[in-house]
């Protein structure tokens, strides 16, 4: 019974989401089908407000199992809706290897996984390092890398666009190699900000970068 009632609160709240998205910040969905349906995938974007997670959650059309701050469960609700959406607790600053195990798990059983290499909103302009989890759990199980660019602004009716890239796939990564963790991340960071509007990419003129200069 605990059951039937968590998945109609988890199909309520994804519909309230999805309409307060429509009208509040007129929502524009791209490359929804470079989403495969089926097989192990990590979900990774551009980290900009709290917003983010949710957007993912109620666009990509996959059951995702976001990774999130262990912190955000001191707040009586967040913790509420983790629970409802199954989050997945990361520690802060720690190899947090429940975290990962969970996150392998649900990989190697063909499921979806979100998080957010800045690490915390804005991450790149706070000069924050990028973090290679989405890089190591895609090369570790074969699990395909769907970069997502968000654009647009925060503020209330004025539009907002979320666009999908086509599948990543570093199944022929050495397991090992530490260059090419490195090397995969910075080809799924460049990813992710190639989707997003021009005007709004980090190094201001489009230009190449690296995030391991």
């Amino acid at each position: 019974m605990r059951k039937i009632i968590k998945a109609g609160f988890k199909k309520f709240v994804e519909f309230s989401i999805w309409i307060y998205y429509v009208i509040v910040h007129r929502i524009k969905v791209e490359g929804r089908e470079n989403i495969p349906k089926e097989g192990a995938l990590v979900f990774c974007g551009n980290h900009r407000s709290y917003l983010d997670a949710p957007l993912i959650r109620v666009t990509a059309k996959r059951e995702t199992f976001f990774l999130a701050k262990a912190s955000l469960y001191r707040h009586k609700f967040l913790a509420f809706m983790g629970w409802v959406f199954e989050v997945i607790p990361v520690k802060k600053d720690d190899n947090d290897i429940n975290a990962i195990k969970a996150s392998l798990k649900h990989l190697k059983n063909g499921e979806c996984i979100a998080l957010f290499p800045e690490g915390t909103r804005n991450g790149i302009e706070k000069g924050e390092k990028v973090k290679d989890g989405a890089a190591f759990f895609a090369i570790r199980t074969g699990a395909k890398v769907i970069p997502i660019g968000i654009s647009g602004t925060m503020k209330k009716f004025c539009k907002l666009k979320i666009k999908y890239g086509k599948p990543l796939d570093f199944s022929s990564y050495d397991k090992n190699d530490q260059e090419a963790l490195a090397k995969a991340t910075n080809e799924i960071m460049e990813n992710i900000f190639s989707l997003v509007e021009k005007w709004e990419m980090r190094n201001g003129d489009g230009s190449h970068f690296s995030f391991f200069d």
